[in-house]
This record gives C-alpha cells, structure tokens and sequence, in this order.
C-alpha cells in the first residue's frame, strides 16, 4: 500500500535527469544564457529609459516583454542552477514558495501573450490610421494599455492557482523542474476536475484571444499594404510584422508543447527539457530580434560605440 503525506509544506523537485558527465556543461549553459538574457534585456531598457527619440508608444510598450522575461528568468533559472549541483533527495521547496513559483511562471506566460496582443493593436493603429496614431496612441492610452495586459493575466493566473490551493495535497514530489499549476494540482488525491475545466477554458480564451487579434490585426495590416502603392511604408510594415509574428509563433509553439506533454508522463524528461529551453529562447528571441529590427536602437548602439571610439 502507498504511503501518503498529506498536506506537506516540504515539497521535493525531480529536476533534469542530467548525468554527471553532462551536468557541468549543461549548468554552465544555463549559466551563461541566464546572464545574457539578463543583460540584453536590462541593455535594451537602459536604452528605451536614456534615448529620448526611443519614448514612443512602440517602444515603451515593448519594455514589458525584456521586463517579463527578466522578472521570469530571475524567478526560475537560479534556483534550477543551485538544485542541479544538489542530490534529488536535497531538491527541496516550501509549499509556499512552490505556489509564488507557479504563479510567477503563468503570470510571465500569460502576459507576453497580452503584451503582443497590445503590441499588435499598436502596429494596426500605425499603418492603418498612421495620421490619428499620436492622439490614439496618448500615453494615457500606453498606460492603460499596459495595465490591462498586465491586469488581466493577473486575474487569470489568480483564478487558476487559487482552485489548486484550495485542494489538500497527498503527495510532495513535483515531477517537473520548477513549480507550475499542472505539477501542483497533480499532488492531491481530490477530484481535480474542475481544476481540468478552468485550465481548458484558460489556455482556449487565452490562445483564442490572441490569435483572434493577431489574425484580426494583420488581416487589415496586409490588406492596407496591397492597397497601398507607398513601398516605404510596405517594407517597413513587412520588416514590423513579420518579426512580431515569429517572436508570438515561438512563444504559442513552446507553450502549447508544455501543455500537451504534460498529458503524456511517459515524455516526462522531453516535457522538462522543452520547459527549460522554452524559458532561454524567449528571454533570449526579443531582445535580439527587435534589436536588430528597431533602426533606432541600432543608431544609439552605433552611436555609443562610436563615442567610445574617439574617447579611447
């Protein structure tokens, strides 16, 4: 017969299952991929906040994505790095602190799928009423658009890990690298059916609502550019689009893998894997890709450097 734990507050993570050959490569790749995503998100809002011609409505709500993933990187990859140097036995982890981790992790999921739902409605307001964009995109609209991103993927996430506190728990050990809603709710003996019905409904409304505005958004984007004889405003629309586009095609990608592997446990160690690299290419795709695209940001990077140039 089992034995049970009920409502432990000492919860065990399983972790990778990395062999010791391969652990010090892998820590020292996560290592390293955690500083650069940190760095090249905290450069890219340095530079927003210091550039004044980057204080528009397009790059003050793109600060919220190098934000997230800096705020969801800090929350998962170092306590993964100091779990892998640790036995299984030692992987331990408050309750509490289990339930902010999940939290934190479908909150920064959740709100990069608003922030580029916003983000896409920016693009739509630009090239397709370019001549009322700066009275519709005020910054008061900026500020409540933000919020509202934010706002909304907070009462969803809340709703969602409050029906998996509720439950009593019979088991403690979390067989996924770091705390989400799905590794929780599965530690209780409970009928967990109405926590199933929530999560269906969440992932529907959110991925329904997000592709709803991206197809929505870019539908009436590309008619505009058939419309339009302006190549300018053609190419720099394409260029916009296109990088936004891919950066939301890896994100719904990687999320919606977690999902259904999580209803396969025989993919366990494909499912955490997919969890841990999802989490690097994000934190790591936006900055880069819009880096690269902003003809702004790229002037104030060539700028700088070449003042250091002279000054050296």
């Amino acid at each position: 017969m089992e034995n049970y734990t009920f409502n432990s507050f000492t919860l065990q993570l399983e972790g990778l299952k990395v062999t010791e050959d391969y652990m010090y490569p892998v820590f020292f790749f996560l290592f390293f991929s955690y500083l650069f995503i940190i760095l090249v998100n905290v450069g890219i809002l340095v530079l927003v906040c210091i550039d004044k011609s980057l204080h528009q409505p397009m790059y003050l709500i793109f600060c919220n994505l190098p934000f997230n993933d800096i705020f969801a990187s800090t929350v998962l990859v170092p306590r993964f790095l100091i779990d892998m140097l640790k036995s299984p036995s030692e992987r331990l982890i408050s309750y509490y602190e289990c339930v902010v981790q999940a939290f934190t992790t479908h909150l920064s999921g959740t709100t990069a799928h608003t922030v580029l739902m916003i983000m896409a409605f920016d693009r739509y307001v630009a090239i397709c009423n370019p001549l009322r964009y700066a009275v519709i995109m005020s910054n008061k609209m900026v500020i409540k658009l933000t919020v509202s991103a934010w706002g909304v993927a907070f009462v969803l996430v809340a709703i969602l890990l409050g029906l998996t506190v509720r439950l009593n728990r019979c088991r403690t050990l979390i067989t996924n690298p770091y705390c989400d809603n799905a590794s929780l709710f599965k530690l209780s003996c409970e009928d967990v059916f109405v926590n199933n019905i929530y999560g269906l409904i969440f992932t529907v409304v959110l991925f329904t609502g997000s592709i709803g505005s991206m197809v929505l958004t870019y539908s009436k984007i590309t008619v505009v550019c058939l419309t339009s004889k302006n190549k300018s405003l053609n190419g720099k629309a394409l260029k916009t689009c296109s990088t936004h586009l891919f950066v939301y095609l890896v994100l719904s990608l990687s999320g919606l893998l977690i999902i259904i592997l999580h209803r396969f446990p025989q993919y366990s160690d494909y499912r955490k894997l997919s969890a841990i690299v999802g989490h690097i290419v994000t934190g790591s795709l936006n900055p880069i890709i819009y880096g690269v695209q902003s003809q702004e940001i790229r002037k104030f990077i060539s700028k700088l450097l070449h003042s250091r140039k002279i000054l050296s």
